[in-house]
């Protein structure tokens, strides 16, 4: 089992993938975004080069834990995803927090800043995925 994971922006998608065993999360690469229905192929294409079965995408809630325009705005997204990869599971993921956190790990890492800025979206899906499979682990 491979799983894909996203951390889906205005401006780009950072990406993660599991390791061929579906324990660990990988930073994979960022995409620039292009438009809904674009990003979606281009998430095909990966999701068929890499034989991913499931696709974990970071729903961004607000502070309150409600869906917000942002989250509203992902969910859209995550529709035309959904056309895009029939057969391949879909996953929303709370992402609050995760992009403060990779901040923290690639400052701990002692990057420079454009290297951070560089990292710091595909560092959050690798995040958003390895949450995800630590709560599957639970079960």
């Amino acid at each position: 089992m491979r799983a894909l994971g996203l951390d889906v922006g205005s401006k780009t998608i950072g990406i993660a993938l599991t390791d061929e065993v579906g324990i660990a999360a990988h930073p994979l690469l960022v995409l620039e975004r292009v438009g809904n229905s674009g990003d979606a192929v281009k998430i095909a294409t990966l999701v068929a080069e890499h034989q991913v079965s499931d696709v974990v995408v970071g729903i961004p809630y607000e502070l309150s834990g409600k869906i917000g325009h942002r989250a509203r705005r992902v969910r859209t997204f995550v529709d035309a995803l959904r056309a895009a990869i029939p057969g391949v599971t879909l996953h929303e993921q709370d992402e609050r927090f995760t992009t403060a956190e990779a901040e923290r790990v690639l400052l701990e890492a002692d990057l420079s800043r454009a290297r951070r800025r560089d990292l710091i979206d595909q560092q959050a899906a690798a995040l958003i995925l390895q949450t995800w499979l630590a709560a599957r682990q639970k079960i």
